[in-house]
């Protein structure tokens, strides 16, 4: 396999397996909010920033593709290089971080923005307090896992010249 495959297919991963994350995340604080405001419409932008949150991590893992398409050249004119494998592969291993940093927050975030919503349907006080802030305590490690990426990204990898 050859380099530049390796690094289409871990740019991919970040991709894919941030937004499955992020789509699971949703969808599970989605339901708990519709059947909440169902009852109480009034709610809704209470709901709303804890639906949304988990869709964090999708633009993460978007982020990290994008910066392997970017130092790759897809973007100029110049055309794509040839990668070794040995770069292909490194581009690969820092993808890894957000990609599953990024599927697995994403889905937990869901689920604790999910008991945040249920919560904040009989206690709207704490919907910030208790959902949004524990919430946001999951995002930390999505927030990391990019970090890493972008450190191995855009220092440990000595990018071939554009041909």
């Amino acid at each position: 396999m050859d380099g530049l495959t390796l690094a289409l297919i871990g740019a991919g991963m970040a991709a894919l397996l941030a937004g499955i994350g992020s789509a699971v995340g949703i969808g599970i604080a989605g339901r708990s909010a519709t059947g909440v405001l169902s009852e109480k419409p009034e709610r809704y932008g209470q709901m709303f920033i804890m639906v949304v949150l988990p869709g964090t991590q999708g633009f993460y893992g978007f982020l990290a593709a994008f910066l392997v398409m970017l130092n790759l050249g897809f973007f100029g004119k110049s055309g794509v290089p040839e990668l070794t494998s040995t770069v292909g592969l490194q581009v690969l291993m820092a993808c890894l971080p957000i990609a599953f940093a990024g599927l697995v927050s994403a889905i937990f975030q869901g689920r604790v923005c999910s008991g945040g919503i249920l919560m904040a349907a009989k206690r709207p006080e704490m919907a910030f307090k208790a959902g949004v802030v524990y919430a946001v305590m999951v995002e930390v490690y999505a927030v990391l896992g990019l970090l890493v990426t972008m450190f191995m990204l855009l220092f440990g990898i000595n990018w071939p010249a554009a041909a």
